[in-house]
């Protein structure tokens, strides 16, 4: 996956954007990286990058990942990214 430049913005921020789907899904390739993100933030506090789409272009945010289900992660105070608007994941 190639590296997306995307603004850096901080997760309480998330909300006054309208997310919307990546140009191609990227869930399956992301899948691995998802399930790693959860288990690093949930036990050891790790944060992650999470670069997702949005009607302003690309943006990314460093946080810890609370959990994942099959449309969506979950941060902290109930801020849902959905999958489907992916474009990478690092850590």
């Amino acid at each position: 996956m190639s590296t997306v430049i995307a603004e850096l913005i901080n997760k309480e921020d998330i909300r006054n954007y309208k997310i919307i789907d990546a140009p191609e899904s990227h869930v399956s390739e992301l899948r691995y990286k998802l399930q790693s993100a959860v288990r690093l933030g949930n036990e050891f506090k790790s944060k992650s990058v999470i670069t997702f789409n949005t009607t302003s272009g690309p943006k990314r945010v460093e946080t810890t990942v609370w959990m994942l289900t099959d449309s969506y992660l979950q941060l902290k105070n109930g801020i849902m990214i959905p999958l489907s608007s992916l474009l990478d994941l690092d850590y």
